[in-house]
């Protein structure tokens, strides 16, 4: 390949781990896409039921025989081992720049030696990394708590290695800077995700409820609030899907409301009302505090990870030190006693608007095509990108 004999624009691919569900990173890739509308996404995984209804008329590529996985909806997770070789399968030679949207699979995507990589990285993958302990833990059961420890011993090797294969890394959060900084001894540039609240509008009234949102996964520690609020009696609303929750329904009082899934109108609807959302675990940037922010509403969360980046503590919320249902307990006390200015959270949730993504993404990348390719390149870059906004 030889860039120089190419006409006046990049050719350009997006890659992403799994198209088959609708969250974050979901959220970047959409807005990824509006810079380079006739990019192809290639992914692992794609159900065009589970992702947002405008992903369906894009490019999308899958590795060939990822469409034979069996019941790769509800099982996908168990082919993890198959994942390392499968994205290596992605015949990416005829692109000049490759942007992979990445927490597993895409960074490892094979490139020439004269193509750009370019990683958008959500967080080193936690299973192997941050959380293995806590992931390793739900294995009671053999064989899988004897395969655990193996397994991820491969795709700790696998991961590292393949972080080594970008060129230049774009981190979702200063949290997920320093853990690439730590796990794969790489530096990265620090652009938040997009919110998409421009629609969002506050509303003075607020109901008599507190707000969980989020997929109900074991890190999510959603647990911790219903434990909390079967104790406190006060009245919790648990939205989100998710394989705990069963035991979840199960747990909650009569004062928990679990209602699984909503639709996105009424996940609006409960935010702008809710006394308070609470996000008890951490995470590696997480959007949702930003859209209850954008509804004027303060955020009570676990003062680690992302919230520490996008709540203000005192200001748009508070933070509790540890994660426990006593300490979540003493943050919601601490907050009933306490006033909050909706005005001053919805201008913080704007520092997170699309405009500000996409102005960031373009300096940035722009920065990285002339260190890679030379300054006379930007202007070439600038015509591959969409001027719509």
């Amino acid at each position: 390949m030889n860039i120089f004999n190419r006409d006046k624009k990049f050719k350009i691919a997006l890659v992403h781990d799994y198209l088959n569900q609708s969250g974050g990173a979901e959220i970047v890739l959409r807005w990824l896409h509006h810079l380079f509308p006739h990019a192809p996404v290639y992914t692992l995984i794609y159900d065009p039921e589970l992702v947002p209804p405008d992903f369906v008329g894009w490019d999308i590529r899958t590795v060939g025989w990822s469409r034979y996985l069996p019941f790769k909806r509800k099982l996908y997770k168990y082919y993890l081992l198959l994942y390392p070789s499968m994205v290596e399968q992605i015949d990416l030679r005829e692109y000049d720049i490759v942007i992979s949207s990445s927490h597993l699979w895409a960074k490892g995507v094979l490139t020439r030696s004269d193509t750009l990589h370019i990683c958008y990285c959500h967080t080193p993958m936690r299973q192997a990394w941050e959380l293995y302990f806590e992931y390793k833990r739900k294995y009671s059961r053999i064989p899988a708590k004897l395969i655990y420890p193996f397994a991820f011993n491969y795709l700790r090797i696998w991961d590292k290695v393949s972080a080594d294969r970008v060129d230049r890394y774009i981190a979702n959060s200063e949290t997920v800077r320093r853990r690439i900084k730590k796990f794969y001894r790489r530096d990265a540039t620090v652009i938040y995700p997009p919110a998409e609240i421009a629609d969002i509008v506050p509303t003075p009234d607020v109901g008599d409820y507190y707000l969980c949102l989020s997929r109900l996964v074991p890190y999510k520690r959603i647990d911790i609030a219903i434990e909390a609020f079967n104790r406190l009696g006060r009245q919790l609303v648990v939205v989100g899907t998710g394989p705990q929750l069963k035991q979840f329904r199960k747990m909650a009082k009569s004062n928990v409301k679990i209602m699984g899934f909503v639709s996105d109108e009424k996940k609006r609807e409960l935010l702008s009302h809710t006394k308070a959302l609470i996000f008890p675990g951490e995470e590696d940037f997480g959007i949702v505090p930003i859209e209850a922010q954008a509804s004027g509403r303060p955020v009570i969360a676990y003062g680690k990870g992302g919230a520490t980046e996008t709540v203000l503590d005192g200001i748009t919320g508070i933070f509790f030190k540890e994660p426990s249902s006593e300490a979540l307990i003493d943050a919601i006390v601490r907050f009933e006693q306490m006033q909050f200015d909706p005005q001053l959270a919805v201008k913080n949730a704007r520092r997170f608007s699309v405009q500000n993504f996409l102005d960031n993404i373009k300096d940035t990348l722009s920065l990285f095509v002339s260190e890679y390719f030379g300054e006379e390149y930007i202007a070439r870059l600038h015509n591959t990108m969409t001027h719509k906004e």
